[in-house]
């Protein structure tokens, strides 16, 4: 970790900007849905946008089959996570995404938070693509989301060793998420997306090893004392 954290953490700048990217898709599509701006046609703006920029389990499967991989198909991998469903679905993504990317700026360097959701984002796509028949269309930043939780977890998964407590404590965030998860699939039906969130997570974890200050030294200090 730093040497000098401070108790006012800077806002990372990727951050803010993957913030207001996310924000202003939705205002947009928001908007259009009214007719407020764009015209009759933009009601179905964001019914275009999940075609054109969304992820499809089909579309990668066709990739691999194939061995043609063109940067439009390519780029969902990525894309999916700035096409929300609606403002609601937006905002409280986007709000945890400010909220986890300024904590961890206190622990990791700011271009490293951007690089964990961009893992993460993408790892939670691949293992969407992994589940068996066709899946509905994945969009939303959640699993890059996910995968900052994953960060956050490290992060306290280290303090905790470090003050010698209980470092299961460290999870009570997505275990907290995940039955809240389990919750709205009994009362509302599941849907398979979580596998994207759960692997985004785990994808987070995984790459926090490297991406923070001194990750792989204090990893393996911690494993030669235990």
């Amino acid at each position: 970790m730093r040497d000098d954290p401070s108790p006012l953490n800077p806002l990372p700048p990727f951050a803010l900007v993957l913030f207001l990217v996310i924000i202003g898709v939705e205002a947009t599509f928001s908007l259009g849905a009214r007719g407020l701006v764009g015209g009759p046609g933009a009601v179905g703006w964001r019914a275009g946008a999940i075609e054109d920029y969304g992820f499809h389990t089909e579309i990668l499967r066709w990739m691999i089959e194939t061995g043609q991989y063109p940067v439009e198909h390519v780029r969902r991998l990525v894309t999916y996570a700035f096409v929300h469903g609606s403002f609601t679905h937006a905002l409280f993504a986007g709000v945890l995404l400010l909220a986890l990317g300024k904590f961890l700026s206190g622990t990791f360097r700011h271009w490293a938070v951007l690089v964990l959701f961009a893992i993460s984002t993408v790892a939670g796509a691949v293992a969407y693509a992994a589940l068996p028949g066709q899946q509905p269309w994945l969009i939303g930043a959640f699993p890059g989301v996910y995968g900052l939780i994953g960060g956050f977890t490290y992060v306290m998964w280290l303090r905790l060793g470090q003050l010698g407590a209980n470092q299961a404590r460290a999870f009570t965030l997505i275990g907290v998420l995940m039955g809240l998860q389990l919750v709205f699939a009994l009362l509302f039906g599941a849907a398979p997306t979580w596998v994207a969130d759960v692997t985004g997570f785990a994808a987070g974890f995984v790459a926090s090893v490297p991406l923070i200050p001194g990750g792989w030294a204090r990893l393996v200090a911690r494993l030669r004392h235990e």
